[in-house]
């Protein structure tokens, strides 16, 4: 299983730290001297493209990631997931 791999657009986030708080697996956090949002965890992405969605300006990016997944047959995703539950 290849890992999904995350971009922020720097110069298109607006440091709402809305990806912060609906990520469910604390990828993101604030750089405050920037004022942006960064990958601080990417390996603990489970690609629900939460973030993606609400971000109002669009500046978050995937790639590496299925549209939809069988969650209840795919071994490797459940391994990475089941701590987080």
């Amino acid at each position: 299983m290849n890992p999904v791999e995350i971009s922020i657009h720097a110069a298109a986030c607006r440091g709402c730290e809305l990806c912060v708080d609906v990520c469910p697996t604390r990828v993101f956090k604030f750089d405050a001297d920037r004022r942006l949002c960064i990958v601080d965890h990417p390996e603990d992405c489970i690609a629900c493209l939460s973030c993606a969605y609400i971000c109002p300006s669009h500046a978050i990016s995937h790639t590496g990631h299925h549209l939809v997944k069988n969650f209840y047959r795919d071994d490797d995703f459940c391994k990475r997931v089941e701590r987080f539950l």
